[in-house]
């Protein structure tokens, strides 16, 4: 049936559940015509559903008709209402609820205007429109001043558009986050290396070659190969400090090969060359 909330059989759960939730938020109310707490809650999900239109669906399934469905999600009591994103279950709640209560759980799941803005720049990337990636990056952050993520993909973009100093200024501003102080580091690391890019690769390579102890020149040599993505030559010059001179500035050399490591994802097998013979050199 049509409405507010969709009526669904179990063989439309692939379809209009856990394809839909990648587009957006399906929540699913299992109930039961014979379940009184199922008869006060159905009305009330019908009069809130179109309040969430655009930004979560809402479909009804009765349990007794989908007994596999019942079993996989262990529904051994109803109404039991679950919410479902990208494919899978996030959150649920059991029996009749008080409208505020279910509003405060709807809205506790949906996303923020800055992630709406964080998810549209994506898109908008994807689709190979930067211009307004960047603005959509730039209303994310102005929407949540925190918003640290918004903040490195923006400074992502901002460095492909050699524009480092605001790429600097972005990433110092991202809070201490352990789950992306990787991307972070990585991100410094490729300014570094792009601004390297712009050096004169002859001059370098002739100063190498007078004076293979010459460290920083060294260094420069492989940031600017980073810079233009040639990592096997980048990192066989960082391999050449070490095997020289192992704590040289603390350890740098292997700082920027674990930099690389991060940039060079696109080709594992370099990688895991790299990682053994950096291993091979250290121990």
């Amino acid at each position: 049936m049509t409405g507010p909330v969709t009526e669904i059989t179990e063989a439309d759960f692939e379809r209009e559940v856990i394809e839909e939730s990648k587009r957006q938020l399906v929540l699913v109310d299992f109930w039961a015509p014979w379940c009184g707490p199922c008869r006060a809650l159905g009305p009330m999900l019908e009069r809130i559903a179109p309040d969430y239109a655009g930004r979560m669906k809402f479909v009804k399934i009765n349990s007794d008709e989908a007994p596999r469905l019942s079993q996989a999600l262990n529904i051994r009591s109803i109404p039991d209402v679950y919410v479902f994103r990208d494919g899978r279950p996030v959150n649920h709640f059991l029996g009749a609820q008080p409208e505020s209560q279910i509003r405060a759980f709807i809205d506790r799941l949906l996303p923020t205007p800055a992630q709406l803005e964080l998810a549209r720049a994506a898109e908008l990337r994807a689709a190979g429109d930067t211009a307004g990636a960047e603005a959509a990056l730039r209303k994310s952050i102005e929407l949540a001043p925190r918003e640290d993520l918004a903040r490195i993909e923006l400074a992502e973009l901002l460095i492909a558009e050699r524009q480092f100093e605001e790429a600097e200024t972005l990433l110092s501003a991202v809070a201490p986050d352990r789950s992306l102080e990787t991307r972070v580091e990585t991100l410094r690391a490729t300014i570094g290396f792009s601004r390297a890019s712009e050096d004169d690769e002859a001059l370098l390579l002739a100063k190498v070659a007078a004076s293979p102890e010459d460290f920083d020149t060294r260094e420069r040599l492989a940031q600017l190969y980073a810079g233009a993505k040639r990592y096997r030559e980048a990192m066989d010059q960082l391999l050449e400090i070490l095997q020289r001179q192992r704590d040289w500035k603390d350890g740098e050399a292997r700082r920027q090969m674990l930099s690389i490591f991060n940039l060079a994802t696109d080709d594992p097998t370099l990688v895991s060359e790299y990682r053994r013979r950096l291993s091979r050199t250290l121990n």
